[in-house]
Protein backbone atom coordinates (compact mmCIF):
# COMPACT_ATOMS: atom_id res chain seq x y z
CA UNK A 1 0.00 0.00 0.00
CA UNK A 2 2.48 2.54 -1.29
CA UNK A 3 1.64 6.16 -3.17
CA UNK A 4 4.33 8.00 -5.16
CA UNK A 5 3.18 11.54 -5.60
CA UNK A 6 5.28 14.15 -7.88
CA UNK A 7 4.31 17.11 -8.31
CA UNK A 8 5.80 20.01 -10.73
CA UNK A 9 4.96 23.72 -11.26
CA UNK A 10 4.94 24.29 -14.73
CA UNK A 11 4.12 27.84 -16.41
CA UNK A 12 0.43 27.08 -17.17
CA UNK A 13 -0.70 24.38 -14.72
CA UNK A 14 0.71 22.12 -11.73
CA UNK A 15 0.94 18.60 -13.09
CA UNK A 16 0.48 15.72 -10.33
CA UNK A 17 1.79 12.21 -11.12
CA UNK A 18 0.30 9.68 -8.72
CA UNK A 19 1.79 6.00 -8.67
CA UNK A 20 0.26 3.32 -6.83
CA UNK A 21 -2.96 2.56 -4.59
CA UNK A 22 -5.51 5.65 -3.37
CA UNK A 23 -7.25 4.34 -0.15
CA UNK A 24 -7.40 4.68 3.21
CA UNK A 25 -4.20 4.25 4.18
CA UNK A 26 -2.48 6.58 1.30
CA UNK A 27 -4.96 9.34 1.20
CA UNK A 28 -4.03 11.07 3.99
CA UNK A 29 -0.50 11.48 2.30
CA UNK A 30 -2.60 12.72 -1.03
CA UNK A 31 -4.67 15.42 0.35
CA UNK A 32 -1.50 16.62 2.33
CA UNK A 33 0.72 17.15 -0.97
CA UNK A 34 -1.97 18.26 -3.34
CA UNK A 35 -4.48 20.48 -1.44
CA UNK A 36 -2.48 23.80 -0.62
CA UNK A 37 -1.57 24.12 -4.62
CA UNK A 38 -5.44 24.10 -4.88
CA UNK A 39 -5.65 27.20 -2.26
CA UNK A 40 -4.42 29.40 -4.45
CA UNK A 41 -6.70 31.29 -6.68
CA UNK A 42 -6.73 30.31 -10.77
CA UNK A 43 -4.52 27.09 -10.62
CA UNK A 44 -4.97 24.75 -12.85
CA UNK A 45 -4.12 21.14 -11.55
CA UNK A 46 -3.61 18.42 -13.93
CA UNK A 47 -3.51 14.89 -12.46
CA UNK A 48 -2.28 12.22 -14.18
CA UNK A 49 -3.75 8.96 -12.87
CA UNK A 50 -2.36 6.21 -15.44
CA UNK A 51 -0.27 4.30 -12.94
CA UNK A 52 -2.84 4.63 -10.43
CA UNK A 53 -3.66 0.99 -9.92
CA UNK A 54 -6.55 0.85 -6.91
CA UNK A 55 -8.79 3.78 -5.53
CA UNK A 56 -11.68 3.33 -3.23
CA UNK A 57 -14.17 6.24 -2.07
CA UNK A 58 -11.56 7.38 0.40
CA UNK A 59 -9.74 8.40 -2.68
CA UNK A 60 -12.98 9.58 -4.00
CA UNK A 61 -13.42 11.25 -1.28
CA UNK A 62 -9.89 13.29 -1.98
CA UNK A 63 -10.76 14.50 -5.37
CA UNK A 64 -14.11 15.71 -4.34
CA UNK A 65 -12.21 18.01 -1.77
CA UNK A 66 -10.04 19.31 -3.93
CA UNK A 67 -12.66 19.69 -6.51
CA UNK A 68 -14.36 22.28 -4.35
CA UNK A 69 -11.58 23.70 -3.20
CA UNK A 70 -10.48 24.62 -6.31
CA UNK A 71 -13.63 25.57 -7.51
CA UNK A 72 -14.07 27.85 -4.82
CA UNK A 73 -10.89 29.81 -5.57
CA UNK A 74 -11.26 30.08 -9.32
CA UNK A 75 -9.28 27.01 -10.31
CA UNK A 76 -9.88 23.88 -12.60
CA UNK A 77 -9.11 20.11 -12.12
CA UNK A 78 -8.36 17.55 -15.05
CA UNK A 79 -7.77 13.92 -14.57
CA UNK A 80 -5.79 12.59 -16.91
CA UNK A 81 -4.94 8.62 -17.87
CA UNK A 82 -7.73 6.88 -15.82
CA UNK A 83 -7.87 3.27 -16.38
CA UNK A 84 -11.10 1.63 -17.44
CA UNK A 85 -11.62 0.48 -13.88
CA UNK A 86 -11.20 4.40 -12.70
CA UNK A 87 -13.13 5.77 -15.02
CA UNK A 88 -16.39 3.36 -13.86
CA UNK A 89 -15.54 4.43 -10.59
CA UNK A 90 -15.77 7.80 -11.47
CA UNK A 91 -18.93 7.02 -13.59
CA UNK A 92 -20.65 5.23 -11.39
CA UNK A 93 -20.46 8.04 -8.91
CA UNK A 94 -21.83 11.05 -11.08
CA UNK A 95 -18.20 12.79 -10.86
CA UNK A 96 -17.40 11.97 -13.91
CA UNK A 97 -20.01 14.42 -15.32
CA UNK A 98 -18.97 17.37 -12.81
CA UNK A 99 -15.45 16.48 -13.30
CA UNK A 100 -13.10 17.11 -16.17
CA UNK A 101 -12.05 13.39 -17.31
CA UNK A 102 -9.28 12.79 -19.86
CA UNK A 103 -8.54 9.22 -20.34
CA UNK A 104 -6.04 9.86 -22.00
CA UNK A 105 -2.70 12.03 -20.90
CA UNK A 106 -2.06 14.57 -23.27
CA UNK A 107 0.97 16.22 -24.26
CA UNK A 108 3.04 14.08 -21.96
CA UNK A 109 1.64 15.39 -18.59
Amino acid sequence: MNITIDVKEMEQYTKVKIVGEIDAYTAPKLRETIFPYAEKKNTKIVIDLSEVSYMDSTGLGVFVGLFKSLNANEGTLQLTGLSERLRRLFDITGLADIMNINSEVEGGV
